[in-house]
């Protein structure tokens, strides 16, 4: 019975031995499958991303000697219609500052011409003064404007007003 069992025992032990190396070798061989396909993964994944990178390089290159044609379009525009603004002010006020100018010293002309008129104006017109001398109200009036007045105020003739 001993060796029956001995018997049993190492062809368990064979037996289990077996399978256990057949169970590392189909482990190894799913493992090594697996570690092939995430390879190739990988590698599929790295061609993508460089391929794409490379595209995007590509048309960074591409862009950028627009993106500089367009700085060199707009930057001496943007010059070129500051710089014509300022002369076209600057013209234009070194046309109006003249006509200014003369308006100003046409104005100051009319002014003091007037100013002359009406001093010859009030020597030339009658000055009537309307006051209360002496608590009574009389009106004054500018020399010479009566022949014989009955009263005379400051050099001037005067007549009373009466209170009715």
């Amino acid at each position: 019975m001993t060796s029956n069992t001995n018997d049993l025992t190492d062809r368990l032990r064979r037996r289990l031995e077996s399978e256990r190396r057949e169970i590392e070798e189909l482990t190894a061989s799913e493992l090594e499958g697996l570690g092939e396909n995430s390879r190739r993964g990988a590698k599929n994944a790295l061609g993508t991303i460089e391929r794409d990178t490379e595209e995007d390089a590509g048309r960074m290159r591409a862009l950028l000697p627009r993106a500089w044609l367009r700085l060199l379009t707009f930057g001496p525009s943007l010059w070129l219609g500051i710089f014509g603004g300022s002369w076209a002010t600057m013209r234009w006020l070194w046309t109006r500052i003249p006509a200014r100018t003369e308006t100003a010293t046409e104005l100051a002309f009319d002014i003091e011409e007037a100013r002359r008129t009406l001093a010859k104006m009030e020597v030339d017109v009658w000055r009537i003064e309307l006051l209360k001398i002496e608590g009574e109200q009389a009106v004054v009036l500018s020399a010479g404007t009566l022949d014989k007045p009955r009263w005379i105020w400051r050099g001037r003739p005067t007549a009373k007003r009466s209170r009715e």
